[in-house]
C-alpha cells in the first residue's frame, strides 16, 4: 500500500545522514550539545529519556537552534492511540518519527492515513514514517525468549516488508539485515540504523554494530550515534571524524 502523499528526497550528503542521538535527561546539557553541533549534523534524535523529562519542549529547542529532528519514542498501542500520538508528532514539525513494525498491519496503516490526512488539512510538513524492526540489543536468544524462533533476520525482513506493505516510508534496523531488507523492499525505502560504533569504541547494550564506513557501504541512508559524540571529550571533532570516515567509505551520495 503505497503512501497517498510523496515525499520529495534532495541527495543527501555524508553530514546530512549523520544523526545525533540526544539521549541525555538535562535540558541544559542538551543545549550545549545542540549548540555544538547544529549545522555540522543532520538531524538529532529525542528518545524517551529526553522527552520524557522535557516534553516538546526539547523539539522546540532543537528547532529554535536550526537542528532537525528524529522523534525515537517507538510508538506501540493500539492503531487509535497510535494514529494520535502520530499527528500530535506530525504537528511537532519533526522530521521523522518512529511506531513499532509489531504493532500491527492495521496500526501501521491507520497511522500513515491519519498523517497524510492532517497533513493535506493543515498544510504541515510530511514528516518521514518509520517502522522498528527488531532492536539492535536483541539477537536469536532474546527473540526465542520471546516466543520467536529463527534468525533475526528473518524476522527483520518479514517486518519490513510488513511495514511497506502498509505505506510507510522506511524502517529502522541494524546495518546487518540491509542487504536483505534492499533485496525484498527495493531502494526507494528507507533505512535508518543504529548500533553504529566508530572503531575502537565499546559497543556497549548493542549487539549487532557496524561502524560508520561499514553502514554507509551497506546502504543505509541515516546512522544513529550516541555515546561516541555525546561523550567525546570534543563531541563537534567526534562527528567530525564520523563524518570523515562516512566520506571515505567509497559509498556514493544517495539520491
Amino acid at each position: 500500500m503505497a503512501s497517498n502523499l510523496q515525499l520529495v528526497r534532495p541527495p543527501l550528503s555524508m553530514r546530512e545522514r549523520l544523526i545525533v542521538a540526544l539521549d541525555v535527561d538535562d535540558l541544559a546539557a542538551a543545549k550545549a550539545a545542540i549548540k555544538l553541533l547544529a549545522g555540522q549534523v543532520g538531524m538529532f534524535k529525542v528518545g524517551k529519556q529526553l522527552f520524557t523529562h522535557a516534553g516538546p519542549q526539547a523539539v522546540t529547542l532543537i528547532h529554535d537552534l536550526g537542528g532537525e529532528v528524529f522523534l525515537d519514542l517507538k510508538f506501540h498501542d493500539i492503531p487509535t492511540t497510535v494514529a494520535k500520538a502520530a499527528i500530535a508528532a506530525t504537528r511537532l514539525g519533526v522530521k521523522m518519527f518512529n511506531v513499532h513494525a509489531s504493532g500491527s498491519l492495521e496500526m501501521m496503516r491507520l497511522t500513515v492515513r491519519e498523517v497524510n490526512r492532517v497533513c493535506r488539512q493543515e498544510s504541515l510538513r510530511r514528516p518521514i514514517l518509520l517502522a522498528v524492526t527488531v532492536l539492535t540489543s536483541l539477537n536469536e536468544t532474546d527473540l526465542k525468549h520471546l516466543g520467536i524462533t529463527g534468525e533475526v533476520g528473518d524476522q527483520v525482513v518479514r517486518l519490513a516488508r510488513l511495514s511497506q506493505d502498509a505505506g510507510m516510508d522506511g524502517v529502522v534496523a541494524a546495518p546487518h539485515e540491509v542487504a536483505e531488507i534492499r533485496a525484498t523492499c527495493g531502494r526507494g525505502f528507507m533505512i535508518v540504523t543504529p548500533g553504529i560504533r566508530p572503531e575502537k569504541t565499546s559497543h556497549d547494550d548493542q549487539k549487532r554494530v557496524m561502524t560508520p564506513a561499514e553502514a554507509v557501504r551497506a546502504g543505509v541512508d541515516y546512522i544513529v550515534v550516541g555515546r561516541p559524540i555525546m561523550e567525546a571529550k570534543e563531541p563537534a571533532r567526534a562527528a567530525r571524524e564520523i563524518i570523515d570516515e562516512m566520506e571515505h567509505s567509497g559509498a556514493k551520495i544517495i539520491v
